[in-house]
């Protein structure tokens, strides 16, 4: 069983990594044509808004998942 502290140490690592990956595929996606010219730094800032959304969903689900999986033995 997880202490609270572990527990908090596993959820900060998995949303910094996630989020991580997210930004690395973000970057692969090529968005220059839909940003105005001038607007380079908020299209950047919104890029990244939107990184730690879908990161940090992502993480939430696999440490959800991680969760219910130990949870299940009091299924039975």
């Amino acid at each position: 069983m997880f202490s609270i502290g572990q527990l908090a140490l596993v959820s900060m690592i998995s949303h910094l990594l996630f989020i991580y990956i997210t930004w690395r595929v973000v970057l692969t996606i090529n968005f220059d044509p839909i940003i105005r010219k001038g607007r380079a730094t908020e299209a950047r800032i919104l890029l990244l808004f939107v990184t730690i959304v879908i990161g940090t969903g992502v993480s939430r689900f696999f440490l959800d998942f991680m969760q219910w999986s130990r949870d299940i033995m009091f299924l039975f």
